[in-house]
């Protein structure tokens, strides 16, 4: 199972980095400063449990491909718009969307672009 994850931050970066600990085929889909920042100091994790530097396969928007069988959605509200036209080439016949984000008003615009039975 491939997974995208759109947000490398607080959010999608800890659960993004957890996945990629279990074994998980995991790429973020960043910027090319954030990707630039990863690939030379790593994703850093640090909780209660431990402390971790993770190195991770990342993606810029114009090299997404649409392989990815879950597309994990972790952004700001007010990026929301420019974050749906990021993923969608990421989106094949069978992907399915899982929003980690505040609130429920997000779902209808998710439900309009990929169709109700793809978002999660």
């Amino acid at each position: 199972m491939k997974i995208l994850i759109l947000g490398a931050g607080g959010t999608g970066g800890y659960f993004g980095g957890r996945l990629h600990q279990g074994g998980a085929d995991v790429t973020f889909l960043v910027r090319e400063k954030r990707a630039a920042q990863l690939a030379a100091r790593g994703l850093m994790l640090e909780s209660p449990k431990d402390k971790v530097t993770l190195q991770v396969k990342t993606v810029l928007a114009g090299d997404v491909k649409p392989e990815y069988d879950i597309v994990i959605l972790s952004c700001k509200a007010y990026d929301l718009d420019s974050s749906i036209d990021a993923i969608r080439p990421a989106m094949a016949a069978h992907t399915c969307v899982v929003p980690l984000l505040n609130g429920i008003s997000h779902l209808d615009k998710l439900d309009a672009a990929f169709g109700k039975e793809r978002v999660m």
